[in-house]
């Protein structure tokens, strides 16, 4: 059951699973779990969930609503 819940719905933005690698839609930076944040001291493995909510784009300040999935 928790599998079916993770699953996008129709109109529902996709689902943001910890490999998961987001863009801002305002620079396009990238935001690469694998990679962290080094500019923010964030470390490797830390998903985008899991970002202080404090956090914005290291390159353009953006918040972190104004990230996109990347179909991968």
């Amino acid at each position: 059951e928790a599998m079916s819940d993770a699953l996008p719905r129709a109109g529902e933005a996709p689902a943001i699973g910890p490999t998961t690698r987001l863009e801002c839609s305002v620079c396009w930076a990238v935001y690469d779990p694998a990679l962290g944040d080094a500019v923010w001291q964030i470390p490797p493995g830390t998903p985008f969930p899991a970002l202080p909510a404090h956090w914005t784009c290291p390159h353009c300040a953006a918040e972190k609503s104004g990230f996109l999935v990347l179909d991968d």
